[in-house]
């Protein structure tokens, strides 16, 4: 994408209602107003869930035309692909999507205790040699232990294997019980709605033969 798209994309996020962008400056000097508020936002008391590193946010859509009676909200620091996300949402009137513009490390800020029902975390950057920026490392669940609900599920969707076995061994370790376990989705016959929702790039991966892991397990 050329930079004066991008540019153009950023111009119109600031006039999307359903696009919430803080930098950490503003954060610090006023927090964020709807934190504790969501359910105002919707206007409803439905279940909300969260899309972490959301991206182009096919998945957040993705999940949001299945189940209208929760609200999805997609996160990502890129503003330019979320973009595409909310123009799709748009055009189809989902009015149970929104979207936040941050990195995940400041997403405590955004949602208050027991505000969120569950994660989904699809096909992130595995962070090859860092893996205390993986966003399944244990300071990363901690964070998300402050908004979620008692006893809420976190999903990871990746092709990625030392992801999936990292996230695995931290589940584990952690004594979080893990509800789905697959190191290759498509390879077993059990009807599950994660086979049917894929991004872009998992239809990709798919077609050069590379396995899709799931885990799916509850924070305690």
């Amino acid at each position: 994408m050329g930079r004066k798209n991008k540019l153009a994309r950023f111009a119109e996020c600031k006039t999307f209602d359903n696009l919430f962008e803080y930098s950490y400056e503003r954060l610090k000097e006023e927090g964020f107003p709807m934190k504790g508020h969501w359910h105002e936002f919707f206007g409803n008391d439905n279940p909300i869930v969260l899309e972490l590193g959301c991206g182009k946010g096919e998945y957040t859509i993705g999940l949001a035309r299945v189940h209208p009676n929760i609200n999805y909200i997609g996160v990502d620091i890129k503003g330019a692909r979320m973009w595409v996300g909310i123009k799709q949402g748009m055009a189809e009137g989902l009015k149970n999507v929104a979207f936040v513009r941050t990195r995940i490390e400041l997403i405590e800020s955004f949602f208050a205790e027991d505000e969120v029902d569950e994660i989904w975390i699809t096909f992130p950057d595995p962070q090859i040699l860092k893996a205390r920026k993986r966003l399944t490392a244990p300071p990363y669940l901690e964070r998300y232990k402050k908004f979620l609900k008692k006893d809420s599920y976190v999903n990871l969707k990746t092709d990625n294997d030392l992801l999936y076995e990292f996230t695995l061994e931290v589940a584990n370790e952690a004594g979080y019980p893990v509800v789905y376990n697959y190191n290759d989705l498509y390879a077993n016959d059990d009807e599950l709605e994660v086979k049917h929702i894929r991004t872009f790039y998992e239809q990709m991966w798919l077609k050069q033969g590379l396995t899709i892991k799931y885990l799916k397990f509850k924070v305690k």
